[in-house]
């Protein structure tokens, strides 16, 4: 069984339609589903034909043209109504009609399209302006050719060259165009192709191989070592260390125990595992990732809704403008060519193109950046509202912290080591599942320091446990277990206090009724949470702390990463009315959590910023997702949607100040329309350009998003990233 790529439909692959598509073999329920399966090497491969249509009837017509003047013709040189020489029956203009027909036709038939949708909208948009334009040039041509008399008029020129000059040279920018699109998004569908495309499913005790597509949540899989997983999963047999590079830009294998997640596509480097389908299909991380993107890079800003109100409204004025031109040259000049021709250039040279484009290619450029260097950002409107952020808004534990406590000091007092200290608690502490005795278990195991078995162990609630190690009595716990046994802690109380102002928990170990030393232990920071701090306040972007913690361990954390205010002891309910607090104050206000007490904070502020290690609930919150788990991207973020709104704005002045130059030059019969499509076509691709050089924008990215194992997919990965570099 298989699923319909379109409508999602489950399907029997052995009746069910299928197509073979990028090599790929697709089911689709019904012949009409599969005519709405868009693909875009179908799409594009399309547009490259008809570009090649348009260029070659182009250049047939330039070599004809060159062979009759002895040289190339530059601009729109016109080939007045004369018969061949020594082909009677044969003219100039007919052998022009020949040619460009099928230009027209094939060439321009996207155009007509476009216009005609416009206008089932009530919409006048760019393709009505190039459609006027060269159907005016073509008709008119054809009436000479064919019915010379019905025109009020005595000139015999045709222009057959104009229309098929101009839609070889806007389908050679549209062409462009997709292609850089399709460069542009092609790391994340490298992504995708990187998924294994076989499954090895344990049925009944039984080994089956079954394609990676057919498996189902709730599947028993079998992954060997150097095998890439299938599907998202949980682990419930074996253990092993995984590969999760691709993912979270992270060298190092991640250990993987029975209860742990695994990602599908990520390699399995060691152990034998057995895991559960927990997610399939389009739910995967994988295809989460990539629908993000594409629907971020398809999304519209205001600034794009901007500039397509500008088109509606710029259309039906050009058009106006056009004819008005017309009518003065014919009526008033009475020059009925210049005029034709006037009209023409002013259509399109004022085809606002790269107004429409100015937007979509950065937005495209910028969000793929993104995606390759861990950050992804869910929407347009993500990205312009992060350009514009004054106060960013961190969650404490699990975004500046770890989220899980660890030994941070030792302190010894008499003739006991720091290992002796350690290997006391740990031994009083074996079996506790309590944080804080993980903790201590997890440093003596780093330190291989041997864990022995207590005698007579007692708990003593909210003080701490008593047992005996080789004979000792040992005490690990607090002031209170201390003085229920008559110990004094007098002596260690300076020490103690200046430990706990640093925003830690400290314990106390004792040996036979005396104090032998103290564990402090504390949720540690990041590695790279002080740096993130300095780098967003280089960017005059002002932090705050908002925590459940009390003041005192908050402050003491927020010192030590250099943020500019603190806010504690608030409960999650509370979160979102700080947020809101912070926006009365005319702030534009971004959050950073990780847990499901965030969510409500995360989707207050104007930008949620989830880190990818989170719950499901606060990455679906958020506008942007931090795959990496690293707070450092969140300053890239902000870096990376300025970098790209600054190439939006230089786009649109450009395509702006360009169509507003050279209208009056066309009006006035200056520009032939030739000329004039060239000009509309270089300004495209200029923008085009504009926005790929945000390919070069330094992200400080750790490393690429998208690695593979073996050597062959890694120098193919290696030439995507370079391409769309």
């Amino acid at each position: 069984m298989a699923k319909d790529p379109v409508c999602g439909m489950i399907v029997n692959e052995k009746t069910a339609l299928s197509s073979e598509i990028g090599g790929k073999q697709f089911f689709f329920c019904s012949p009409n589903c599969q005519k709405t399966f868009v693909n875009p090497e179908k799409e594009l491969a399309s547009l490259k034909k008809r570009m090649y249509v348009a260029a070659s009837g182009a250049l047939v017509l330039a070599i004809l043209r060159a062979g009759l003047y002895l040289g190339l013709a530059v601009g729109a040189v016109t080939v007045t109504w004369v018969p061949i020489p020594n082909i009677p029956y044969l003219t100039w203009g007919l052998l022009l009609f020949i040619i460009v027909t099928p230009i027209q036709l094939i060439g321009g038939w996207t155009f007509y399209v476009g216009a005609y949708e416009g206008i089932k909208r009530k919409t006048a948009n760019m393709d009505l302006l190039i459609s006027v334009g060269t159907l005016v040039a073509y008709i008119y041509s054809t009436i000479v050719v064919f019915l010379p008399d019905a025109l009020p008029v005595k000139e015999r020129d045709v222009y057959f060259e104009v229309s098929a000059v101009i839609i070889a040279f806007v389908l050679l920018g549209k062409f462009m165009e997709e292609a850089i699109k399709k460069k542009g998004s092609a790391a994340v569908r490298k992504l995708l192709d990187l998924r294994p495309t076989m499954a090895t499913l344990l049925k009944d005790g039984n080994e089956v191989e079954i394609p990676a597509i057919q498996v189902q949540v709730g599947d028993v899989l079998i992954i060997r070592p150097g095998e890439k997983i299938p599907t998202d999963g949980i682990v419930i047999e074996g253990t092993s260390s995984v590969d999760e590079k691709m993912i979270t830009g992270e060298s190092m294998p991640v250990d993987k125990n029975i209860g742990d997640g695994v990602i599908g596509a990520t390699m399995n480097k060691q152990g034998l595992l057995k895991i559960r389908a927990t997610k399939v299909g389009k739910d995967t991380t994988l295809s989460q990732i990539a629908h993000i993107v594409e629907q971020a890079q398809s999304s519209s800003t205001k600034i794009q809704r901007l500039a397509d109100s500008i088109s509606a409204k710029f259309v039906p004025a050009v058009v106006l403008m056009a004819v008005a031109t017309f009518v003065v040259w014919f009526f008033i000049f009475g020059s009925f060519v210049t005029g034709l021709l006037a009209f023409i250039a002013v259509l399109i040279i004022s085809c606002p193109c790269a107004l429409g484009i100015a937007t979509p290619a950065a937005l495209m450029v910028g969000v793929g950046k993104g995606a390759e260097a861990g950050i992804l950002i869910r929407g347009a409107e993500y990205l312009e509202r992060s350009q514009k952020i004054t106060t960013i808004v961190f969650d404490k534990t699990g975004t500046l912290t770890k989220g899980e406590p660890s030994v941070t000091d030792i302190v010894v007092f008499g003739q006991f080591s720091e290992n002796q200290i350690i290997g006391y608690a740990s031994s009083v502490e074996t079996g506790s599942e309590h944080p804080l005795a993980q903790a201590i278990l997890k440093e003596a195991k780093m330190k291989d320091i041997l864990i022995k078995n207590p005698q007579n162990f007692e708990a003593v609630s909210g003080m701490g446990v008593r047992a005996q190690v080789d004979g000792k009595q040992v005490l690990f716990g607090n002031r209170k277990l201390l003085g229920k046994f008559a110990i004094s802690t007098d002596h260690i109380e300076q020490k103690m206090e200046s430990l706990e102002s640093e925003g830690k928990t400290v314990m106390i170990v004792a040996v036979d009724q005396g104090i032998a030393g103290l564990i402090a232990v504390a949720d540690t920071l990041k590695e790279s949470s002080r740096s993130a701090i300095e780098s967003l306040k280089s960017l005059k972007i002002e932090t705050v702390m908002l925590t459940g913690d009390n003041e005192k361990t908050a402050k003491a954390v927020a010192k030590n990463v250099g943020i500019d205010k603190v806010i504690a002891n608030v409960l999650p309910a509370e979160k979102a009315d700080v947020i809101k607090r912070l926006q009365s104050e005319k702030k534009i206000v971004a959050m950073v959590g990780d847990g499901i007490n965030d969510a409500p904070a995360l989707a207050q502020a104007d930008i949620g910023i989830a880190i990818g290690s989170g719950s499901d609930i606060a990455k679906e919150t958020g506008g942007i997702i931090l795959i990496r788990d690293d707070i450092m991207d969140v300053a890239r973020a902000v870096r990376l949607a300025r970098a790209t709104m600054r190439k939006i704005k230089q786009n649109l002045f450009w395509a702006l100040i360009y169509n507003a130059a050279a209208i009056p030059i066309a009006a006035i019969g200056l520009l032939s329309p030739i000329i004039a499509a060239a000009a509309m076509a270089f300004s495209s691709i200029s923008v085009i350009g504009n926005s790929y050089f945000l390919k070069r924008f330094k992200i400080d990215e750790k490393k690429p998003l998208i690695v593979t194992e073996d050597a062959k997919s890694q120098k193919e990965m290696q030439v995507v990233l370079e391409k769309t570099r």
